[in-house]
């Protein structure tokens, strides 16, 4: 008899199968992992927004609003939360000030929803601040 060198097709298979197995629970779990990282990465440049809306409140006795309230902020967005989300600052005019930060996910972090921070320091929806 001769000793035949290699795998059958039934081995390969075998083989096939549980890389398959494996990817199908390791992917999802890949996914969720970056997905919260970057919502992170979003919530640390949120603090860091309203953390310059109070400086800016206790120079000018109003907090910065508009367009253009990222550059009264001197603030840029970091590149990695830039990609993956858009962000709204919303100061509306009243008694007593307040603002809004809104982070609006995009592209692959759409399935996540959106960040809220208030001037009150609320944020919302909270489970996702607290993960």
């Amino acid at each position: 008899m001769k000793k035949h060198k290699g795998f059958t097709l039934i081995e390969v298979m075998v083989v096939v199968v549980i890389v398959a197995i494996l990817a199908t629970i390791a992917i999802p779990s890949y996914r969720e992992y970056v997905i919260r990282g970057h919502r992170r990465a979003a919530q640390a440049a949120m603090m860091d927004l309203a953390v310059r809306q109070q400086q800016f409140f206790v120079s000018n006795r109003v907090y910065a609003a508009g367009d253009e309230s990222a550059n009264d902020l001197n603030y840029a967005l970091p590149a990695e939360v830039a990609e993956n989300y858009d962000f709204d600052m919303v100061a509306p005019v009243g008694s007593p000030p307040t603002f809004a930060i809104t982070f609006t996910p995009k592209g692959g972090q759409l399935k996540d929803g959106a960040l809220t921070l208030n001037s009150a320091g609320v944020k919302g929806p909270e489970a996702k601040w607290k993960k």
